[in-house]
């Protein structure tokens, strides 16, 4: 058993729809959460930028003493998970293997659209994923980048965000997916619109929960969960620039305010 805290980051907000799932399924556990919101998105970094700001994030949380790590974001998973489970000796867990996973038990005719940033996209690695699952899968993939700002903007259900869907959506429609994998954590704060973009015929897989599964697997393998019987947990909430936007648009991400949040200076690390 184990009181340290887990530690979770993003890019910039959408994390905070994986800390929502965490929340439901670890009520006992302390979370250390990290935002860089001064350089969202990562998308269209390159894989260099977005490791170095990876180590810096997981360098920041090591800091706090936490007991395990979730990196939140899709494209920092694809670009840097693998080197960080090398070079730090505590677990850590990425978003993409879980989505994966579940897209492919819940595709029904084998044709799977994925929506993500350029740099998830690009990296093809919700493909990889899957086909280690079943290689007849057929991915339909789409970068959806627009999604991001218009999240850390509170626009996720208003008339721009029904238009930019439509826009991106549409071509998914036409090839025939059944399920639509949210490969961005913004992109659950969109679901309502996703979804009514897509259909009812189409499934949206949201990683989030899948992940906070596996890192509940993960912790009792490790015997670090903390069993302790208590009241509340405690939640720590730390970003890179404008905390004051984000107790607004946090509200919205975990239906739930937020007390205190805390600027911090990610370069140093």
């Amino acid at each position: 058993m184990s009181n340290r805290p887990i530690g979770v980051f993003d890019s910039g907000l959408g994390g905070l729809t994986v800390l929502k799932e965490i929340k439901k399924i670890l009520p006992n556990e302390d979370i250390v959460y990290f935002g860089d919101t001064a350089r969202v998105p990562y998308g269209p970094r390159s894989k260099e930028a977005v490791k170095k700001y990876t180590f810096q994030a997981i360098n920041f949380l090591m800091e706090k003493d936490v007991k395990a790590i979730v990196i939140a974001c899709n494209t920092a998973t694809a670009r840097a998970l693998s080197e960080a489970k090398e070079q730090y000796d505590i677990p850590i867990i990425g978003v993409i293997e879980a989505g994966a996973r579940t897209a492919a038990y819940t595709t029904k005719n084998n044709i799977v659209g994925v929506i993500g940033t350029d740099g998830t996209i690009r990296s093809k690695a919700y493909e990889r994923e899957i086909a280690k699952i079943n290689k007849d899968i057929k991915i339909v993939d789409k970068a959806c980048p627009l999604f991001v700002p218009i999240a850390e903007e509170g626009w996720a259900n208003n008339e721009v965000a029904k238009l930019t869907a439509k826009i991106y959506l549409e071509e998914l429609i036409n090839k025939d997916i059944d399920c639509l994998v949210l490969g961005c954590t913004h992109y659950p704060i969109l679901m309502r619109t996703i979804g009514e973009t897509v259909g009812e015929k189409i499934i949206l897989v949201n990683p989030a929960k899948e992940t906070a599964k596996d890192l509940k697997k993960t912790m009792q393998e490790k015997n670090i969960l903390n069993n302790t019987q208590r009241t509340q947990a405690k939640y720590e909430y730390y970003v890179s620039d404008i905390p004051d936007k984000f107790y607004v648009i946090a509200k919205e991400f975990i239906d739930q305010d937020i007390e205190n949040v805390e600027k911090i200076e990610i370069q140093k690390y």
